[in-house]
């Protein structure tokens, strides 16, 4: 399941990233988000008796982060080569291992860290600035997206979290995108 997912997102991700000439990086986001949540929303059907507010409004939460993750994104990758924005990206991640690993196991981090510098060659003066910028927004997004899809799991049983944080990312892409894409 595990490999059919990340194969979905791969091959989503390749099909976003054709659609740039026609609908921009803001519409490619949009049409993934909006579709993913308009599915959720059919097929799981969450009831609202599966929620507390508290756990109601966290996925709420996730699905804006989820939403600006995948906006972000999309626009680093419209002005930089994708190993770049997916290297600067993974920046968020390993923040979260850092500010929440032991002492000890913090050195591998910092390693990858270091690796992400040498992918990225900011010496070279090569980077679009604000593509740079954006995969940073993004990676600080992705570090949002795990700590609050670590409390949603916690909180809400099955998929229950998602079938609510998708349509929500989908709503907040179709503020952002959607008036762009007319």
């Amino acid at each position: 399941m595990a490999i059919a997912s990340m194969l979905c997102v791969q091959l989503g991700l390749a099909a976003s990233v054709g659609l740039f000439d026609q609908i921009g990086p803001a519409g490619a986001a949009w049409l993934r988000l909006a579709w993913a949540g308009v599915l959720l929303l059919v097929i799981v059907r969450p009831r609202p008796s599966s929620f507390t507010r508290s756990s109601f409004l966290t996925c709420v939460a996730l699905g804006a982060v989820t939403a600006c993750l995948t906006m972000l994104f999309m626009a680093a990758v419209a002005r930089l080569p994708l190993g770049t924005a997916s290297a600067l990206e993974f920046l968020g991640p390993l923040g979260v291992a850092v500010a929440r690993g032991r002492r000890s196991s913090k050195v591998w981090p910092a390693l990858a860290a270091v690796g992400v510098l040498l992918l990225t060659e900011p010496w070279q003066g090569t980077a679009d600035l604000v593509g740079v910028l954006y995969a940073l927004g993004a990676a600080a997004c992705w570090a949002a997206y795990i700590l609050l899809t670590q409390r949603v799991g916690d909180d809400v049983s099955g998929i229950n979290g998602l079938a609510i944080s998708m349509p929500v990312a989908g709503l907040v892409a179709t503020a952002v995108a959607g008036p762009s894409i007319v």
